[in-house]
């Protein structure tokens, strides 16, 4: 199966994104980036160094094996030769991973039309979706062109919780400002404005361990037919074996 990875140019989160990488390439499935220019993307330095994290550098820095798993989807040729984003054609791919994010850069991301429109008609289509923290909010904007409305209209999802997002920014703002506010609203709210209802957004338990390989059932995702979401880096491990599942089932149709 070939797996469509649409990044920004710059601040996507490295565990969100090499962990489903290392378990689809494992599991034999093709992975393919895509960027708005077609040059190699770049992680969030804060979360792959760990600095201008201060005390909270132990629970906000990606864990040493995702750092490890990064630098290996970093040097692969498949991520160091994306296509643009104007090249994505929907029907060349058999699914998508939608990764997170919250810094800056992260906007062309998750604005882009292009993407979008291959978000909606992979949900349309049946093809295998999944997204993680800020990358739902691609899902939510993306539209069924029938019917004007969500694709996520009508489903159920988690994403980013309000309570994380707020704490994360609680925790740095002092000295990092709205570094974990990339937009006004946050992700849930937004999120739970495109849904059919608001008991449609499910927020999961609440995890106090880190994430890691030793650990892959560790975290909270959530799948309705073809689509799967989870919140934010801890549940990647889980969301990664949980998607391999997904893709392996719609491979067998």
């Amino acid at each position: 199966m070939r797996i469509l990875f649409p990044l920004p140019s710059r601040d996507f989160d490295p565990t969100e994104s090499s962990v489903p990488w290392r378990a689809l390439v494992d599991a034999g499935h093709e992975v393919v980036f895509a960027t708005p220019d077609g040059q190699p993307a770049a992680a969030d330095p804060r979360i792959v160094t760990g600095r201008g994290f201060a005390l909270w550098r132990p629970f906000l820095r990606a864990v040493p094996h995702a750092r490890t798993v990064y630098t290996q989807m970093a040097t692969g040729d498949a991520f160091q030769h994306p296509l643009t984003y104007d090249q994505l054609d929907p029907d060349a791919f058999d699914g998508v991973v939608l990764t997170g994010g919250h810094a800056p850069n992260m906007k062309p991301y998750l604005e882009s039309s292009q993407v979008q429109a291959l978000v909606a008609q992979h949900m349309i289509e049946d093809k295998p979706v999944g997204a993680l923290c800020h990358g739902v909010l691609v899902v939510a904007r993306a539209r069924d062109p029938e019917t004007g409305r969500s694709v996520l209209h009508g489903r159920k999802t988690t994403a980013l919780t309000s309570i994380q997002e707020r704490m994360a920014w609680a925790m740095t703002g002092l000295w990092l400002g709205s570094y974990y506010r990339t937009y006004t609203q946050t992700v849930q709210a937004e999120v739970t404005q495109a849904l059919a209802s608001a008991d449609d957004f499910e927020t999961g338990p609440f995890l106090v361990r880190r994430e890691g390989p030793e650990r892959r059932d560790y975290g909270f995702t959530l799948r309705d037919r073809n689509y799967l979401s989870a919140r934010y880096y801890t549940d990647a491990y889980k969301f990664a074996d949980d998607f391999v599942a997904l893709v392996a089932e719609h491979a067998g149709d």
